[in-house]
């Protein structure tokens, strides 16, 4: 977009971020947007509920699943390598692991973990985890709860599959969980090293790093967190399924749990990397346009498949770790993003698939309606994604 073209979807864009304030119950939203008049950056709402103070260019921010591209670009590195290969099985690289409750390590491959075919549960409803954050009193209670690896990996497998390998689309952390732990196994480094030396330090990301298990805050500055993303009381979190979970949310009204000092470590190599708005840009320009990874790689991360079924993002297709819009619900446009949302974050970070327009986005609250990022898309690109 260029001069009063340009202007006019920047007001649009800026309506749109004001309407996600006084509509959707964000406490505060910033926007900033890379193409070929440069940088621009917006905000609306505010970044401390008690303070008032503004939202700002900089922030560190968690980008939840946003992660899981972070894991599939390190693995895709390894494979570019010739240090392994998508079509390796599990048991091949984590003997035994899988062979438990259902599921069979000599069938699921790691092409199945980063692009959430493998038959895995949906992690994020194990009620191991439904106990411990469901509720307000749950999540003071547990909030600085610290996960091992071993406690992941567990975590993976503690619910029976969902399907067979490769028969269809399930958002599955576990499966990440596994691929994080497969790329330890390879290289006998730490996740964290690995994405750093193969993702974060090639393309220059200096706000962006992998959390460590330990850590609960954010370097300055940051936004203050905010959630309403809690269970009713009195739901039993063991009947919660993707189909009933939005049903027994709390209700509206109730004032946001401040949730800024909050142990992530249940992300792990599935989402729990800190970035900034620019940084993100940066990274997903490099995925979508492939910048960084050899062309043999590149085709891969974007050989998506069907999510139609699942109770996951509308009108989008999922690589291996990130995602691209169909085609006929952009009007024919190629848009290819990531995103990610947990308790008192949401990112998202959306472009062209060569790299020169991008926008990425943040409300210090969890994903609240798909009506947000398809509006933003709009504003932005001049496509109207169906809602």
């Amino acid at each position: 977009m260029t001069g009063n073209e340009g202007n006019a979807g920047r007001e649009k864009l800026q309506r749109v971020l004001d309407w996600a304030v006084a509509e959707v119950g964000v406490p505060g939203i910033v926007a900033e947007v890379r193409d070929a008049d440069g940088n621009w950056f917006a905000t609306a709402g505010v970044a401390n509920i008690q303070t008032g103070t503004r939202r700002q260019p900089g922030e560190h921010l968690h980008t939840g699943s946003s992660g899981k591209a972070f894991t599939a670009a390190a693995m895709l590195s390894l494979e570019a390598e010739g240090r392994l290969s998508l079509d390796d099985t599990v048991e091949k690289w984590l003997p035994g692991v899988l062979n438990v409750n259902g599921y069979d390590g000599n069938k699921i491959t790691i092409r199945h973990l980063l692009n959430n075919t493998s038959g895995l549960f949906s992690t994020g409803l194990a009620p191991e985890l439904s106990h411990r954050y469901a509720t307000r009193s749950g999540f003071v209670t547990h909030r600085f709860d610290e996960f091992t690896t071993e406690d992941l990996l567990r975590l993976a497998v503690s619910q029976p599959p969902v399907g067979e390998p490769g028969e269809r689309f399930e958002y599955a952390n576990g499966g990440f969980y596994l691929a994080g732990a497969i790329i330890e196994k390879v290289t006998g480094n730490s996740y964290a090293e690995e994405v750093d030396r193969r993702v974060i330090q090639p393309l220059g990301l200096t706000n962006t790093y992998v959390r460590p298990m330990q850590d609960t805050g954010y370097p300055h500055p940051h936004p203050r967190a905010y959630s309403n993303l809690f269970y009713k009381d009195g739901a039993d979190p063991a009947t919660v399924t993707p189909e009933n979970w939005e049903s027994m949310i709390e209700g509206p009204g109730l004032e946001p749990l401040d949730v800024t000092e909050f142990n992530t470590s249940s992300g792990w190599s599935a989402g729990n990397v800190v970035s900034t708005t620019g940084d993100m840009i940066r990274f997903i320009n490099a995925m979508a346009s492939g910048s960084l990874l050899p062309p043999a790689q590149y085709r891969e991360m974007w050989t998506t498949v069907s999510t139609e079924g699942s109770y996951w993002m509308p009108h989008a297709r999922y690589g291996l770790g990130l995602f691209e819009f169909d085609k006929e619900a952009t009007g024919g446009r190629t848009l290819r993003g990531v995103g990610g949302s947990l308790w008192g974050s949401f990112l998202c970070a959306v472009g062209t698939s060569d790299g020169k327009h991008t926008i990425a986005f943040h409300t210090n609250t969890e994903w609240k309606t798909w009506d947000l990022l398809f509006k933003v898309i709009e504003a932005e690109f001049g496509t109207s994604v169906p809602a």
